[in-house]
Parts: structure tokens; sequence; C-alpha cells
């Protein structure tokens, strides 16, 4: 999609966006839009820039060029105060679940409501509950992280990431450590979330079957070129992309033995 024409639904909107790790580029001129109630997957192979990526979507990492808008909000052109603001309304869960291990989970979930919020100890207490028990751990909520699996972790996470129903929740690669069935269970709780409740997701992801379960759109990067090479649902990328590089990632190179 081309920078400039911007999608009535789009939440997110990345333009000419440049990166870079000193005089290191990392990224050039990438630029595309996730549609509101969407999940859109970052894929790529290793050193394609995934993580550099979402390090500038959340705000974590300035760009050399180019610009994030979170609806009409321009995320790098805030000045510091707005930029926290803006940021409030985005969820993240990293690949640990980031959960403090001195805490139970209904302590974990709470933590960004006591922060960011001036709402009663009782209504925290209400919110944390209801966002633990859309994630299927209802009646965990004295449970310590040592004491639950690799999923309830990463479900836990989840429940903090939406305490303050992010406008765009981002996943940084949220099968990784997970055994097939646990992560298929993963991917079957975005699906969930997105369609009952609307919620908008950015997935970083390298594992095929999760991208083809939970993807609406798709990126992908390419390490060669550094730029974004391909954009669409990924289903029809393994078989229309104009590049042989998309399509053999996208079928482990059976589609491209084929021609």
């Amino acid at each position: 999609m081309m920078a400039g024409k911007s999608n009535d639904s789009a939440v997110l909107r990345v333009e000419e966006l440049d990166l870079a790790y000193g005089d290191f580029d990392v990224l050039k001129d990438v630029s595309f839009e996730v549609r509101d109630g969407s999940c859109l997957v970052v894929m790529g192979g290793s050193g394609c820039g995934k993580s550099t990526l979402l390090k500038s979507l959340i705000g974590l990492l300035p760009p050399k060029k180019g610009r994030v808008f979170l609806h009409s909000e321009d995320l790098w052109a805030s000045a510091s105060e707005e930029r926290l603001t803006i940021l409030r309304k985005l969820g993240v869960l990293f690949q640990g679940g980031a959960l403090w291990s001195s805490m139970n989970l209904l302590e974990n979930v709470s933590l960004p409501l006591e922060t960011y919020t001036d709402l009663s100890e009782t209504e925290i207490e209400q919110i944390a509950e209801y966002k633990l028990s859309l994630v299927g751990l209802a009646g965990y909520e004295e449970f310590y992280p040592s004491q639950l699996s690799g999923g309830m972790k990463k479900r836990a996470g989840l429940a903090r990431a939406m305490a303050l129903d992010p406008q765009v929740l981002f996943f940084d690669e949220p099968s990784a450590g997970l055994d097939p069935l646990t992560s298929r269970r993963l991917d079957d709780l975005i699906n969930e979330l997105k369609e009952s409740l609307g919620m908008t997701f950015v997935v970083v992801s390298h594992e095929l079957a999760s991208i083809f379960e939970i993807a609406d759109d798709s990126v992908f990067l390419d390490a060669q070129t550094k730029t974004l090479l391909d954009q669409g649902n990924p289903t029809w990328l393994a078989e229309n992309s104009e590049h042989d590089h998309v399509r053999t990632f996208l079928t482990r190179g059976e589609k491209s033995k084929e021609l």
C-alpha cells in the first residue's frame, strides 16, 4: 500500500520507515497499514528486521526516517509526554510473557491499571479478573508465574497486555517455546479475541502454521534488500507472490520445486 493513501479503517499506519543501528541500516522505505479488527503478521527469514520493526512500532527505537501513526497521532513526531500517552494505547506481549515473578497473576494484570488509572481497588480487581477470564485463566488469580506452564504464562502476559484496553496488541513470537498443541491453542485464542472483541493484532512470527492460522494480512521483510518485499494474505502470497523468495518461505520450498 502506498504511503500517503491512508485507509479510513487503518488503526496503525507506517510511512516510508527507515531503521538503523548507528550507521548499520536494517530496513529501508517500509510502508504498510493495519486495519482495525484484523491481525497482521510480520514475517521473513532470520536477520530481516522483524524485531527491529517491532521495537520502532512500540516506541523503543526511533526511526532514521519515516512516520508511525496510531490513527492520526504521529508517534515519533510527538513530544515525549505525548508519546507516552500514545504508547499507553498499545499493548505488548514479549516472548517470555514478562510477568513479575514476585506477583501473582491478579497482581500482575492489576499493575498497569494501578499505574495509569485512578480506578478504585475494587474496580481494578474486577477488571483484572475479567481480563484473566478472557484468556481462560479464571480461577488462577492467586497463582504465581513459577506455578504455570509456558502456554499459561503467555496467556497471563496477554491478559496484562489487554489491561488498559489497547487499540493494538503486539506479539513477539507468541509460539516461541511452546509445543505444537499449546501453540495452536494460543492461535485459537487470538482468533477468538479478534472475532468476539474486534481486537487488532500485530504479530511477529516465523511459524508457518501459526501465520496461516491467524493472519488476515502480512508483510514480508527481506534481509538481502532490507525492504518490505511483499504484502498480503499469506495464503494468497504463497500462490501468487511475484517474488520467488516469498513463495519459497511460505511453502517451505515445495512450490519452487513444482515450478
